[in-house]
C-alpha cells in the first residue's frame, strides 16, 4: 500500500512538473500601448486613474500587473483564462476604437457592474485586497461615469 502511495505522489510531481512547462503569453504591452487611454480619453482625476488601476486594468487592459503566484501552473493558466475573457468583454486600450454607440453601452455596463458589486470580481478581490472598492470609492466613480456618460 505504502508503495502505491509513493508511486502516485511521484506521478503527480512528474505531472506538476511537466505542466510547467506550457506558459501562455503575458497580457503585458512592453510601452506599445498606454493602459490609461480611458483615463485620457476622459481625462480622468487622479483618483479615479488610481481606482482604475488598481481595480480594473489588471484584467480590463492591455498590462497586467502579475503577482509572484501567477508563474505557477495551473494558476497561470486560469489567470491568462480570465484576463483574455475580461478583455473580450471591455478592454481600456481599446476604447477610443469603440463607436460612440458602444462607449456608452460600456459605460452603462460599467456603472452596473459596480451598483450590483459584480466588479471587480469576488474572486480577484479575495487576493487583492486593494483593489476592492469601498462605499465612498464606489459613489466616487459611479458619479464620475455618470457626469462622463452625459457628455
Amino acid at each position: 500500500m505504502k508503495k502505491a502511495i509513493k508511486k502516485i505522489f511521484l506521478v503527480g510531481i512528474i505531472l506538476f512538473l511537466l505542466i510547467q512547462i506550457y506558459q501562455p503569453a503575458r497580457n503585458i504591452d512592453k510601452g506599445q500601448a498606454p493602459s490609461d487611454g480611458f483615463a485620457s480619453f476622459y481625462n480622468a482625476p487622479q483618483e479615479i486613474q488610481d481606482l482604475l488601476k488598481n481595480s480594473c486594468y489588471d484584467c480590463h487592459s492591455n498590462n497586467t500587473n502579475y503577482p509572484a503566484y501567477s508563474y505557477i501552473q495551473p494558476a497561470r493558466y486560469f489567470m491568462e483564462k480570465h484576463i483574455k475573457e475580461g478583455k473580450e468583454e471591455l478592454n481600456f486600450n481599446d476604447w477610443t476604437n469603440y463607436s460612440v454607440r458602444k462607449q456608452r453601452n460600456k459605460l452603462n455596463g460599467i456603472i452596473e457592474q459596480i451598483e450590483e458589486d459584480k466588479m471587480p470580481l469576488d474572486s480577484y478581490t479575495l487576493i487583492h485586497k486593494n483593489a476592492k472598492l469601498s462605499a465612498k470609492q464606489k459613489a466616487e466613480m459611479i458619479n464620475w461615469l455618470s457626469v462622463i456618460q452625459k457628455q
